[in-house]
Order: structure tokens, then C-alpha cells, then sequence
């Protein structure tokens, strides 16, 4: 059974008192892509220890996170990471739609900024914010110029975006380092110019139609959404309904506001069309939910300063299809749906930090070689091995190994410590004996277990490994020929 809604009477809550203390969602998103930019800039600089904040270095094989460094047989951690970041999108789309692409995705943050800030604040390129379904008139000359200095001025920024997207993945010390060797560096040159040139095409030309066709998250965000997700809604009991049938099929307009009261004598609508104008996407909110819609809230300013000025409540909100769409009660924020996706960030978030506090500061890889073994005189057999140690840690050590389940098996070689620096791989030949008949097997050899404990002489507490290997006993008719 339908609820019944009284919309004859709407609540006066935005008055034109009200829009003098009112901030837009625009001004709100400015602060927030203030935000998100300073901390993509500043992140790479900020290191703990020597490490960095985070840093997949494939130069130096390691994953910096949270100040601690991780090398590259560490990166079980990796899909932790991707889980956090995947999840945590879909749990934000559950909640609160497109919010990712509206308010932190960079090709939105970059689009403001050379739409908004470059062509229009800077270049008067383009007359107003708020209109931009209207491209400038570039058969003019002046305005030809004023593209050129808009792309040429983009150019830079993205060449700083490129390099900052760079300093992930190459430090910003290596990556400075690096450019004063472009010889020696031009695959490095080559990925940020592509970078840059890609930001320049995709920001100057392709524009809002990479949200529209290109980026896959507006196909995946349909499946996300539920009744209670948070969106751009357009009142159509308070409004009317502007276009006849439903979701796309709303093909037929009512072209002017006389028409529209025609049909429906209670709409509110005025159809100034100031929420169509002002989207980035080039789509009308009053049409439903559209997969193009980005969260950018653009349409509920427009219509919040329309409606507010007549002194009613805007048309478009900022709610749930529940609530502003069907008006059948509260948006529920503590739905199963997003309580699901907290309990499992949770565990993904605890899973992270438990294994990453685990971390190894030597790593130890132990292999055998191609003869299992030798026997010597008066019983004495031989293994061989090659011990590839690692210093993950951030300072050199001195490190050294032994046997601690078998007094019989004995190291021959190396009989001393050996130094490692901070981030070093050494290789060690690493020769064990028995002297003493550990099997008498005719048939077969037979393996022996051991577990190989090594450290580093001036921190053994915290800096130590045991490995499982195996010690190959010959048959004992070669022992004793």
C-alpha cells in the first residue's frame, strides 16, 4: 500500500534569509579537492625512518606502507590493499552513489580546475560556472589565443600531475636523481611524457565523455545501489513530472513551464532549466537515475538558489529514492548492506595490520645445490647449500647462522659472520658435515630435517629467522665402502 503524501503545503526551510548563510555543495567540493591535492602532493615526501608513507618501488623491489619497508617476497600484503581499495569504493557507492567520482576522482578535480579555473575564472574563456552545456564560440580569434594559453598553462599541470603520480612508484629523491640523467633514464622520461600527454587529451578533449563512456565504475554502480543510496534526486510529486514515461523513455518535453502547469497544476517546476545547464555531464536530473550522474551535486545548488529565492525547498536533494523520490520515510544508513561492508573492511583492515606487524627485517631464502651431498673418509658426509640472505631492515647488520635441532650435523663453511648492508641481498655457499651415522638405510638416502636459525649478531631478539631444510644422508653401503 502506497503511503499518502501531502505536497500541497511544502515547508518554506529555504528562504531567501536562509541562501545568505547558505554554502553550495561546489564551494564544499572545492575545499574537499583542496584537500585531496594537497595530500596527493605532500604524501610521497613524508617518510618515517627512512621509509616512506607508501611507495611501490619496482626500481628498488620494495612496498613502503605506513613508514615501514617491505620487500618484494613480503607483497602478500598487496591484495589486502586492493581489497581495501575496492571494497571501500563499493561501500561508498552503496552509501552515497558516484560520491568517489564527484568529489575525489582526479579526472573530476582536474576537469574543475581547467573548465572552472582555467578557462573560466583565469581566461574568461568561458562566461559562467555555471553554464556548461554552452562551449565557446572558437571561431573567434581571441578566443582561439585564450585556448592555446588555456592548454599550454594545463600542460604544466599536468606534466606536475604526471611526475606526482610517478613519485608512487619512483621516489621523489631517485626521480629528480634521475632526471639529470635523461640518457640514461628514458624509459622513465617516456612514462611521464605519456602520462602528461594523456592528462592533456583527456582533460582538453575527451572531457566529461571519459565519466560517460569510457570509465567502467557508472556500469558497476547500478548493481550497487539500493533505495537508500544517497544521490541527486529530483522531486517529481513536488516538481511534476517533466518528461512522460519513466527512466530513459522519458523522451517527450514539455518545452515551457505554461505546458507543464497545463498538465499538472500542483507542479513546482518552474523549468528554468538551471539544473540542466549547470551539469558537467550534459544530462537532466529531472529524468531519473542516469548512469552518468557523478554526485557532483551541481543540480541541487542550481536549484537550491532557484527554489530558495521563491521561498520553497529545492526540488533536487541530495537523498535517497526512499525518501526525496517515493517519500516513504527516512533514508536508512544503517542498512545490512552497509554494515556488511563495514564488518569486512574491518577484518580486511585488522588482516593488514596483523601481517604487516609481523614484518621479517632479514629474509632468508635456502636452496640446495645440484649434488646432494659427498662422503668423505672415515664416514664424514658433506650437503651443500646457497643461502641468499636479504636486509630489509633500515641499517646494515652483521649476520650469522646455525643448526638448532641437530648437535650432530656441523657448519663448515662460513665459520664467520658476514656484513649485509640496509637493503642489501648477499649470497652465501653454506657447506654442513656429519661425521656421526645419522641413518642406516640400504635401499634409499634418507633425508634428515633441520631447521636453520639465523640473525643479526648485534640485534638477535628482533632480527631473526628460522628456515626448514633438509639434510641428504646417504645409503650406508656409501658410507661405509
Amino acid at each position: 500500500m502506497q503511503a499518502e503524501v501531502d505536497v500541497s503545503k511544502p515547508k518554506k526551510n529555504m528562504t531567501k534569509e536562509y541562501l545568505k548563510s547558505w554554502v553550495p555543495w561546489r564551494i564544499k567540493r572545492y575545499w574537499v579537492y583542496a584537500f585531496t591535492t594537497m595530500v596527493a602532493l605532500v604524501m610521497p615526501w613524508i617518510t618515517i625512518g627512512g621509509n616512506h608513507l607508501f611507495l611501490l618501488s619496482f626500481d628498488h623491489k620494495k612496498l613502503h606502507l605506513a613508514g615501514v619497508a617491505f620487500d618484494m617476497q613480503e607483497l602478500y600484503l598487496m591484495p589486502f590493499l586492493l581489497m581495501l581499495l575496492f571494497l571501500g569504493i563499493f561501500a561508498v557507492t552503496a552509501v552515497g552513489g558516484r560520491a568517489w567520482c564527484g568529489w575525489a576522482c582526479p579526472q573530476t578535480i582536474f576537469r574543475v580546475i581547467y573548465r572552472d579555473g582555467i578557462e573560466t575564472k583565469l581566461l574568461g574563456l568561458r562566461k559562467r560556472i555555471k553554464n556548461k552545456q554552452k562551449n565557446p564560440d572558437m571561431n573567434k580569434g581571441e578566443n582561439q589565443i585564450k585556448k592555446l594559453v588555456a592548454i599550454l598553462l594545463w600542460s604544466l599541470l599536468a606534466l606536475v600531475a604526471a611526475a606526482d603520480f610517478l613519485w608512487y612508484f619512483v621516489p621523489p629523491e631517485d626521480f629528480f636523481t634521475y632526471l639529470q640523467n635523461p640518457s640514461e633514464h628514458m624509459m622513465l622520461f617516456g612514462i611521464l611524457l605519456g602520462i602528461a600527454a594523456f592528462i592533456i587529451v583527456d582533460v582538453v578533449f575527451i572531457k566529461e565523455d571519459f565519466c560517460v563512456y569510457i570509465c567502467p565504475y557508472s556500469r558497476v554502480q547500478s548493481v550497487l545501489y539500493d533505495d537508500d543510496t544517497v544521490m541527486a534526486v529530483y522531486d517529481p510529486i513536488r516538481g511534476g513530472d517533466i518528461y512522460q514515461g519513466h527512466g530513459h523513455d522519458r523522451h517527450k518535453e514539455y518545452g515551457k513551464q505554461k505546458e507543464l502547469l497545463a498538465a499538472d497544476a500542483t507542479a513546482e517546476c518552474t523549468t528554468c532549466e538551471s539544473c540542466v545547464t549547470v551539469c558537467p555531464t550534459h544530462i537532466d536530473i529531472r529524468k531519473g537515475l542516469q548512469l552518468e550522474c557523478i554526485n557532483c551535486l551541481e543540480c541541487v545548488d542550481a536549484c537550491t538558489s532557484v527554489m530558495g529565492a521563491l521561498g520553497k525547498p529545492s526540488l533536487v536533494r541530495w537523498s535517497s529514492e526512499k525518501e526525496a523520490l517515493r517519500h516513504e520515510g527516512k533514508t536508512n544508513f544503517f542498512r545490512g548492506k552497509v554494515i556488511a561492508y563495514g564488518v569486512v573492511l574491518l577484518i580486511v583492515l585488522i588482516s593488514l595490520f596483523a601481517m604487516g606487524s609481523t614484518k621479517e627485517h632479514m629474509l632468508l631464502n635456502v636452496n640446495r645445490t645440484t649434488r646432494l651431498y659427498k662422503v668423505l673418509d672415515k664416514g664424514v658426509v658433506e650437503n651443500d647449500y646457497i643461502f641468499l640472505f636479504t636486509n630489509t631492515d633500515s641499517k646494515k647488520h652483521d649476520y650469522f647462522f646455525e643448526i638448532v635441532n641437530n648437535d650432530k650435523i656441523k657448519i663448515v663453511r662460513p665459520t664467520e659472520p658476514f656484513h649485509i648492508g640496509a637493503g642489501k641481498k648477499k649470497k652465501k655457499v653454506v657447506i654442513m658435515k656429519t661425521d656421526t651415522q645419522l641413518a642406516n638405510d640400504s635401499r634409499k638416502d634418507v633425508p634428515i630435517p633441520i631447521t636453520i636459525r639465523a640473525y643479526a649478531m648485534d640485534d638477535k631478539e628482533k632480527i631473526v629467522v628460522d628456515r626448514e631444510t633438509v639434510f641428504i644422508y646417504p645409503r650406508i653401503d656409501l658410507v661405509k665402502k
